[in-house]
């Protein structure tokens, strides 16, 4: 007698694990005190805590995990606590490089020095263009000057009588031209004309000539006097400028000093230095000259010179007399102007201007000292960022420049502001497969970030862990000002958490999913008038949820019922088998049915995936189809080799196929056409397969249960309907409770099936039969009717060659 295997189908309660509300210790979420930090993250906190107190260069963090597992909110809230034990930075300024203009001055301070600065030298520039001018038009500075001038004149004039004494002295006068002064021979006390100077003799000529190179060797004397005069002049008047405008703003800068004399700023006080010479210096640049008109035409104002006094400004670049600790920066938008900074350019007349004041931060310059946070698609996404933040990083500096110099298009003389030193700490947020490409690809990121915070998708199902998804549910109606959750409501939201999960005994932490349920069984409670939200009204949440996005579920069930799309949940048929796969709609996921068929004949080929033929299939796809063959070989190809030919296919799959999910599927439909044994239309399959016949858990089992019960459902339940699964995928399900009552009523059936030998006994009612010891099979069997099959095969496969 051959037996059966014998297989159980599961029971109602295996279906779904519901939370009983009564384990919970309290009525409603106000009970609850608020969630204080991350929820189910235990390695991603620990990841971060240390990465956090690590003070050494290339500790950065990589916050890696899926949207909506709290991995922003968590690190903004960690950072932010960390920071309120950090000191507040310093303050950072440029101001103007006296020695070389191009490259302005990074002067830092303690936090609040910098705007005290700034304040003092914008009032010491007023007080300049007043006080300046005022002196030089004062009564006391025009008579020392006039002194000055005057001795000057009485001077030079003592030497230009003394000239023309020497120049009669030698018979000569001199008269001023065009070129200067000129010497006139004298004859008889009066200048020769020209005529009579041609007409004097050889010898006159030499001897006035004589005369003329002693008068000129005084005369040059007497002018090298004069210049010398001169010269003396110009400098006493540049001392009395000096002395005066030090007199106007020697005692205000001397007051500077002293007040930053106290702030221990000794680069403030080389500045302070470097201002007072250059007023000495430019003290012409501070005096009263006559202006043009206001209504001048803009074009003529061209050549009137720049207000020199933006030499002594102060940039303030980071300020951060406001801080109570360390910063916290969220670039949102880190592109390379955004974040390593710029210098801005302004157009006068259509020429681009620049100077040091014109320099902008970034956000490393406002996070220095304390902590910025990035998402990773961002900055890889913009321009020459990473490379920017790489450099930084490296050289533990920040350095402005152009990206139009830096990479070599454009070469034009600009500002090069001194760098100034970086202390940061990098949070990075991305992705998985953002870090794995860094990691293989970037021989720098792995220097640069040597912390990754991991945070996970799912977390264990107890009670501490339950209790805090009450606490994520109170905080969130505190926060919101949203009605309460009874402990029904509490543990329906525990429920479909553990269907995020997909696992019974897990709960999803893909926290923006149930906040969004949180929120609108909050909207239908307040739709209704209710005081507290339950658990109706979170399932209430969920299906609205649902059917806001299941539009392409439904039209695909329409087909099915209407015969457009073919699929049997009545009958049996040879070779034909209803596969199950998942579609993904991002939003939304939903299972469905497809016919997978199966040809078999005499031949050498093999199995032929048509899909793979016509490039509709991925390489995981093909993997599994080429093991059905190991599989086949394994079971039938013993005592003699396999001559087979079967084309296996997706019927009305237009679309691509990947996956190894329907791999038993398809063994089922070519034993089934190899026994030319009908299988039950009414029975789905889903299932990986191995070569020695074992199934393998499969992803998206819920979906595809309830995908097949729905078209069963809108095409008639007959009590003989269901699906055959891995017995892996037990602990997964979460189904709907349409399905499990279904279930509990005998109207539809779900096998957990360990091997291909009892999924095809479900299959076919015929038992598959074991192999002997000279590799045959019982007669009644199903493999038996196979192995007959493909002797036949083999056989025809032989004479066809013989002939």
């Amino acid at each position: 007698m051959i037996l059966m295997s014998t297989i159980s189908e599961l029971k109602p309660e295996q279906l779904k694990k519901q939370y009983d509300n009564e384990v919970l210790g309290f009525e409603t979420t106000a009970e609850v005190p608020p969630l204080e930090g991350i929820l189910g993250q235990e390695r991603a906190s620990r990841a971060m805590d240390f990465g956090l107190k690590v003070e050494r260069q290339g500790y950065n963090i990589y916050v890696a995990g899926l949207n909506g597992t709290g991995r922003s909110s968590y690190a903004r809230s960690i950072v932010q606590s960390v920071a309120k034990d950090k000191p507040v930075p310093l303050d950072w300024c440029y101001v103007y490089n006296f020695e070389d203009p191009y490259q302005p001055l990074a002067l830092s301070m303690p936090a609040g020095v910098g705007s005290r600065l700034k304040e003092d030298m914008d009032r010491l520039i007023d007080h300049l263009k007043k006080e300046i001018p005022k002196a030089f038009s004062g009564e006391d500075y025009n008579k020392r000057r006039a002194r000055v001038v005057q001795d000057f004149q009485e001077k030079t004039s003592q030497l230009m009588e003394e000239l023309n004494r020497t120049a009669k002295e030698h018979g000569f006068e001199f008269k001023r031209s065009a070129t200067g002064l000129v010497s006139i021979p004298l004859i008889d006390g009066r200048p020769i004309s020209e005529e009579e100077y041609r007409n004097l003799g050889e010898e006159k000529l030499k001897e006035i000539e004589a005369r003329n190179d002693k008068l000129q060797m005084r005369a040059v004397e007497i002018f090298n006097g004069i210049k010398e005069l001169e010269l003396k002049a110009q400098d006493a008047i540049r001392d009395l400028d000096a002395e005066i405008a030090m007199n106007s703003v020697g005692y205000v800068i001397g007051e500077l000093k002293a007040k930053y004399q106290e702030c221990d700023c000794p680069e403030i006080l080389e500045f302070l230095d470097g201002v007072q010479k250059d007023i000495v210096k430019n003290v012409d640049d501070f005096k009263v000259k006559e202006e043009a008109q206001e209504a001048e035409l803009p074009w003529l104002l061209r050549g009137r010179k720049a207000d020199s006094t933006f030499k002594y400004r102060v940039n303030l670049l980071v300020d951060s007399s406001k801080l109570e600790y360390a910063p916290v920066v969220i670039e949102t938008f880190p592109a390379y102007y955004n974040l390593v900074g710029k210098v801005e350019y302004e157009n006068q007349l259509g020429v681009l201007t620049t100077n040091f004041t014109k320099i902008k931060a970034g956000a490393l310059h406002r996070a220095n000292g304390g902590y910025l946070i990035i998402q990773a698609k961002d900055i890889l996404l913009n321009p020459y960022s990473w490379e920017a933040l790489k450099r930084a990083l490296k050289t533990g500096e920040i350095a402005i420049e152009n990206i139009a110099e830096q990479t070599g298009m454009v070469a034009t003389s600009s500002l090069r502001p001194k760098p100034i030193p970086l202390g940061v700490k990098i949070i990075m947020i991305g992705s998985y497969e953002i870090y794995n490409l860094l990691y293989n690809l970037d021989e720098d990121f792995k220097k640069l970030f040597k912390v990754k915070a991991d945070f996970d998708v799912e977390m264990k199902k107890d009670a501490e862990q339950v209790y805090k998804i009450a606490a994520f549910i109170s905080k969130h109606c505190m926060e919101q000002n949203m009605r309460h959750f009874n402990r029904s409501a509490v543990a329906r939201i525990v429920e479909y958490s553990s269907r995020l999960a997909d696992h019974q005994d897990k709960l999803s932490t893909r926290f923006n999913e149930i906040v969004e349920i949180i929120y609108e069984a909050d909207t239908w409670a307040g739709m209704e008038g209710a005081e507290l939200v339950t658990d109706a009204h979170v399932t209430k949440a969920i299906q609205e949820k649902i059917y806001r996005s299941n539009k392409y579920e439904k039209k695909i069930q329409e087909y099915i019922k209407d015969g457009t799309i073919l699929i049997d949940t009545e009958g049996a048929v040879v070779g034909q088998v209803n596969g199950l796969s998942v579609l993904d709609l991002g939003e939304y996921s939903f299972g469905r049915p497809s016919r997978i068929t199966a040809v078999a004949y005499a031949g050498k080929k093999g199995v032929i995936n048509i899909e793979r033929e016509v490039k509709m299939s991925g390489s995981i796809h093909d993997k599994g189809v080429l093991i059905l063959g190991g599989y086949l070989g394994d079971r039938f190809a013993q005592r003699s080799p396999l001559s087979l030919t079967a084309s296996i296919t997706f019927e009305q799959s237009y679309g691509g196929v990947d996956g190894d999910s329907a791999s038993s599927t398809e063994l089922y439909a070519i034993l089934s056409a190899l026994a030319d044994v009908p299988i039950k239309q009414g029975i789905a399959v889903t299932g990986s397969v191995n070569q020695r016949g074992e199934i393998q858990p499969i992803g998206g089992v819920n979906q595809k249960i309830e995908g097949f019960f729905r078209v069963c459902r809108e095409k008639g339940l007959t009590g003989d309907q269901g699906v055959m699964i891995p017995h892996q995928n037990v602990d997964n399900l979460m189904l709907d409770d349409e399905v499990i009552q279904a279930v509990a009523e005998g109207k539809f059936h779900i096998y957990p099936v360990r091997t291909i030998e009892e999924g095809i006994e479900i299959l076919t009612g015929m038992p598959a039969g074991t192999m002997d010891e000279d590799g045959g099979y019982p007669e009644g069997t199903l493999y038996h009717r196979v192995q007959q099959k493909l002797e036949a095969f083999r056989k025809a496969v032989n004479e066809s060659e013989a002939d």
